[in-house]
């Protein structure tokens, strides 16, 4: 990377973190929707930037730099083996367990690389949507029928998803693998043992400071004590209240979380410690195999690819941050689009029901495991079986900010297959799942 060339726009971007980051906006729900906004951006940049994104930068930067061309076209490439591909995508997606802004720099790096459009998709859908803790916590907190029609049609989209882009651009895909047939595949600079081990490291790293413990995490209404009696934390600004053994969150959806005590003392105490000395010994191992098996000038082109990927995302993220806030009712207030008025069209098992679901769900941002406790508040607020599961296949997959990144990455045409695809499939499910149960 050009020093020289690139301090402008990296100041830009750095001033324009640390402005959303010392947002003065006062915590807690916010009434008007700019408000609202701006405190979602608020909060994007000081739980999501720093932790989760620029990990994954740096993830997408070692897999376009360090992961051997002929590695990606064997497994992922246009003409490798289809059982092969969309396995390897899925598992490589779920494994990480990503939400649907993080998986982007990742599926950038393997897509560039030579991934075929297919498994591609496949990798970008199962990321965030094939999260082991979220379809846990759906079959606890929202009945176990919801929680196995998630796993199910979460399994199955993947694949059928990236077979669904493959069948329509079938002819860009054989002209990129006729392309790749005869492409020169250069000699690696190093055995693949050791550029899989530091891409494990850099994972590890990704995976470990974002981890929190699941413990007796529990989600109802009908613990005591009600709404009104929760109080406004002075420092936090969210509503909570406790008592001898448990803590009461409200979540700004009509929920109230309940958390075990010593869940909380654990996650603040030990287990920070514990979590955060596994990502400090990974990247410890990480900086002693970078010093001693690569070269200086590849470091500089992975600096380089890394600042690429930051450029061409990071300013999309955060305008479609804004803009999700802004339209859309979140946990850091009221948008313009009411809840209410959502749940009012959510109601039943009608087509309408289940597609309006589907398309809310792909608009709106959900955070990992946030999307829980929105569904079971829109229950409770009359939307039906088979809407709640369209929804939960939808959204935790597709989001306003990750849709503008998806066509910077793959144009415009792909990204609508790609977002008319997970909608249509997430209404299908939908309407099957509510007719069952009806």
């Amino acid at each position: 990377m050009k020093i020289r060339k690139e301090w402008k726009p990296l100041a830009l971007m750095l001033g324009g973190f640390m402005i959303a980051y010392w947002l003065p906006v006062e915590p807690g729900i916010q009434k008007h929707p700019l408000l609202s906004a701006l405190a979602l951006v608020r909060w994007y940049a000081r739980e999501h930037v720093l932790l989760c994104l620029i990990p994954a930068f740096f993830i997408a930067g070692a897999i376009s730099v360090f992961v051997s061309h002929e590695a990606v076209l064997k497994y992922l490439g246009a003409r490798a083996k289809k059982v092969v591909a969309y396995g390897v995508a899925s598992v490589s997606g779920s494994v990480l367990a990503v939400c649907s802004c993080t998986v982007l720099p990742l599926f950038a790096g393997i897509y560039k690389r030579g991934a075929g459009l297919g498994p591609a998709t496949a990798f970008l859908y199962a990321g965030p949507a094939i999260n082991v803790l979220a379809l846990v916590l759906t079959a606890r907190v929202l009945g176990w029928q919801l929680g196995a029609a998630r796993v199910v049609g979460a399994v199955a989209f993947s694949i059928i998803i990236g077979l669904g882009m493959h069948f329509v651009f079938r002819k860009e895909e054989a002209k990129k693998a006729d392309d790749q047939l005869g492409m020169p595949v250069p000699a690696p600079a190093r055995p693949l043992w050791k550029n899989v081990l530091v891409l494990a490291a850099m994972i590890c790293v990704l995976v470990f400071v974002n981890w929190a413990a699941s413990g007796q995490l529990q989600f109802g209404v009908a613990c005591c004590p009600s709404p009104d009696a929760l109080q406004i934390d002075t420092v936090s600004g969210v509503k909570t209240a406790e008592d001898n053994s448990f803590v009461y969150v409200d979540t700004g959806s009509n929920d109230i979380v309940k958390v075990e005590k010593e869940l909380i003392r654990w996650q603040q105490g030990e287990g920070r410690w514990i979590r955060f000395a596994a990502a400090g010994a990974a990247l410890l191992a990480l900086a002693v195999m970078l010093a001693s098996w690569f070269r200086r000038e590849e470091l500089g082109e992975w600096t380089g690819s890394t600042w690429g990927f930051a450029k061409q995302i990071m300013p999309l993220l955060f305008a479609g941050v804004l803009v999700a806030g802004l339209l859309l009712d979140s946990p850091g207030g009221k948008g313009l689009i009411p809840a209410s008025w959502v749940a009012g069209l959510l109601g039943g098992n009608s087509l309408r029901a289940n597609l309006f679901a589907s398309m809310f769900g792909s608009l709106m941002y959900f955070a990992t495991l946030t999307e829980v406790p929105i569904v079971g508040g829109l229950m409770k607020a009359g939307m039906g079986q088979g809407p709640a599961l369209a929804l939960l296949l939808a959204g935790p997959a597709l989001s306003l900010p990750s849709i503008l990144v998806i066509r910077s990455i793959m144009g415009t045409r792909k990204t609508i297959v790609y977002l008319l695809l997970v909608v249509v499939m997430a209404t299908i499910s939908g309407m099957i799942f509510g007719a069952v149960l009806e």
